[in-house]
């Protein structure tokens, strides 16, 4: 399952989801979740690795879907799919100023849907890959000692100190290490560099992160601080966190 794309549906006429959900299961997708609330839908993406977001525009309560569109790009990388029965022109220029990757207008069809998903997914390797191209992606698997790791960088190899990593981010099958001088993007799973890295010093917060211990600046409910960096926080794991940082 980890291998399907991971959608959300956010629509709060239960009917329409449903329907959503079904059609989305029937053309290969993993729907992680159908919420009613934008609320729920940020909650749950701190929780859950999410490629897409449906999100209808017209939530009911006092934010709409535009607004938790933007908070959703504060804390993920997840495309927006907005879902609309009725948008007048300054309701639409609203959301396109969020760079969604789709529009779908309710109501709608299973090809409109298929297309748009299609649409958004081709747009999303596109940008792996020229975000690959442009971060010198590095294809080979690292060489990852106690203290340094080795990764091939072009023709030579790249040793990074262990101690320099601020954290580490998944992204889909590629690890983003982050050191205070530069980023390194690794076609590695974050599960695989997790597991060779020194549990003492190194924590998962979250389905994408892990973070060196000893650079940590904040610790909130929800989140730590690294480097001006907010990272997600997973629920009730403060204490933990709290507790693993006076071991060191």
């Amino acid at each position: 399952m980890d291998n399907l794309i991971k959608i959300l549906v956010v629509e709060d006429e239960m009917l329409i989801a449903a329907k959503i959900s079904m059609l989305l299961t029937n053309l290969g997708y993993e729907v992680t979740g159908i919420l009613p609330s934008g609320e729920d839908a940020l909650m749950h993406i701190k929780e859950n690795k999410t490629d897409i977001v449906l999100l209808d525009i017209n939530l009911k309560g006092k934010t709409d879907g535009i607004e938790i569109a933007k908070k959703i790009g504060l804390q993920s990388a997840a495309s927006i799919i907005y879902l609309t029965a009725n948008a007048d022109e300054a309701t639409f220029n609203r959301a396109k100023a969020t760079k969604p990757s789709a529009f779908i207008s309710k109501p709608f069809k299973q090809l409109d849907l298929q297309r748009a998903i299609e649409l958004t997914i081709s747009r999303m390797f596109e940008n792996e890959t020229q975000s690959a191209k442009e971060n010198n992606v590095i294809n080979e698997q690292p060489v990852i000692l106690s203290d340094r790791i080795f990764i091939r960088c072009r023709d030579k190899m790249t040793k990074i100190m262990v101690s320099d990593i601020l954290y580490i981010e998944a992204d889909r099958n590629y690890s983003r290490i982050f050191t205070g001088a530069k980023e390194y993007l690794l076609s590695t799973t974050l599960k695989t560099i997790e597991e060779k890295l020194s549990s003492q010093l190194f924590v998962r917060t979250h389905r994408s992160y892990v973070i060196n211990l000893a650079h940590v600046d904040e610790v909130a409910e929800d989140h730590v601080i690294i480097s001006q960096k907010p990272i997600p926080l997973s629920s009730g794991m403060k204490e933990h966190l709290l507790e693993r940082i006076q071991t060191l």
